[in-house]
């Protein structure tokens, strides 16, 4: 099965790359591919090189973003450009290049702010395609949905002999399983936000989330309904819930996977998008 294969590579890429997040590498490249990953709970900088393999890379927690949306501008920007000179400091090199992503469907809305939170951070942009189907760089799935559950939305874009057909996006994620949890367990959203995080209470966790991650497959299965979807493969940092791809595969009827890490392959699938022609 080709899904499979393509998940192995997924998975040994997204390896390779936490290994350099902790040990940047700093073989000779004629050039360096960013990906900026501006997330609603996470921002991600991944590192390539002219082989497109990772070499360097780093997260934060920040609120920057919110429902794919930039809502914290000059904050936004401090973050990127410091993580961009980190990085610098570790390769001994200038990073020049970088592409970012937007949720689908939102480029009227918010591609300008990204852009420009990207070039005022020191960058040269060169990409932005939308978050799933810069995870189906990575993923290289030929026909299904890439689904991306991120802090604020849920995107979907659905692939036909390796072509995008169709792309939605719809806010639910995983700020909306935080708020769930701190309603239910009297935290603070923060306390709430760091307690889903931690693999070890997912099993408990999974019957209080149960409603919203229905509500999230219910929106995959109303954009799918009139396609051909024969897989549903689930990428972002909100997948990292142990057993979400149980409930959406019963809830949509459809089956669905999940790489080893879904936090990771968005952000090493911009920077795959990353060239060296300017925006």
């Amino acid at each position: 099965m080709s899904e499979t294969i393509a998940f192995a590579a997924c998975d040994q890429l997204v390896h390779d790359f936490e290994q350099v997040i902790k040990k940047p590498s700093k073989k000779p490249t004629s050039t360096y591919y960013t990906g900026v990953d501006l997330g609603t709970a996470c921002v991600v900088l991944a590192v390539l090189d002219e082989d497109r393999q990772p070499v360097a890379g780093a997260y934060r927690y920040a609120d920057v973003v919110r429902d794919g949306m930039v809502v914290d501008y000059l904050g936004a920007i401090h973050l990127v450009r410091e993580m961009k000179e980190e990085l610098e400091e570790k390769l001994g090199c200038e990073l020049v290049y970088a592409a970012a992503a937007i949720p689908p469907g939102t480029d009227a809305l918010d591609s300008g702010a990204i852009k420009n939170v990207i070039q005022a951070a020191g960058f040269e942009m060169t990409s932005m395609p939308d978050e799933p189907t810069a995870a189906n760089q990575v993923l290289n799935i030929k026909n299904g949905a890439v689904v991306d559950i991120g802090g604020g939305t849920t995107g979907i874009s659905i692939l036909k002999d390796g072509k995008v057909i169709y792309v939605a996006d719809e806010p639910t994620g995983g700020t909306h399983f935080s708020l769930v949890i701190s309603g239910s367990y009297k935290m603070t959203f923060q306390e709430a936000d760091q307690y889903k995080r931690n693999q070890d209470h997912h099993q408990e966790l999974l019957p209080v989330l149960k409603p919203v991650i229905e509500k999230v497959a219910s929106i995959i299965s109303r954009h799918i309904r009139n396609q051909e979807v024969d897989g549903i493969y689930l990428v972002g940092g909100t997948c990292c819930l142990t057993g979400i791809e149980q409930i959406i595969e019963k809830q949509t009827g459809v089956p669905t996977y999940k790489p080893e890490n879904p936090m990771f392959v968005t952000p090493l699938g911009i920077a795959m998008s990353c060239t060296k022609e300017l925006m």
